[in-house]
């Protein structure tokens, strides 16, 4: 048996596959989701979810949200996600450079909040153009 992994955000469906097994980043610490799980319903951080996929491990990063849990399906509605895969080192840390930059000259709370959400606001336009990402079967 596996488990039926759904990571749903405003803009698109980011995963919708089986999976044996996942760990998902709960605001109370680290959470693992195995066949046969307890319903639930529980609060997601930011952080990496991990999903087990015939054998090898995969990763999605999760921007807070809600996961649900019940007959062995696994329902993770998030305001943005990210298959690991997809993710290109090069721009995240230039991005990060960019951001931390403009955090660290804003001179008031308010030209902090704009300089940190700046970037949310440019990845979500990029994000909309990208499919749905579905991991390749084996």
């Amino acid at each position: 048996m596996s488990l039926n992994v759904r990571v749903i955000t405003p803009d698109k469906v980011v995963w919708d596959a089986s999976s044996e097994e996942i760990i998902l980043p709960s605001s109370t610490g680290q959470l693992g989701i195995l066949t046969g799980h307890a319903p639930l319903l529980t609060a997601i951080d930011i952080g990496v979810m991990r999903l087990k996929t015939v054998g090898s491990w995969s990763t999605i990063v999760l921007m807070e949200g809600f996961a649900e849990v019940e007959n062995d399906k696994v329902t993770i509605l998030c305001n943005g996600a990210e298959e690991g895969s997809q993710i290109d080192l090069r721009d995240a840390q230039a991005n990060l450079e960019k951001v931390t930059l403009l955090v660290d000259e804003a001179e008031t709370k308010k030209e902090k909040i704009e300089g940190s959400s700046s970037q949310k606001f440019e990845d979500n336009e990029t994000a909309r153009n990208r499919s749905v990402v579905k991991p390749a079967d084996k």
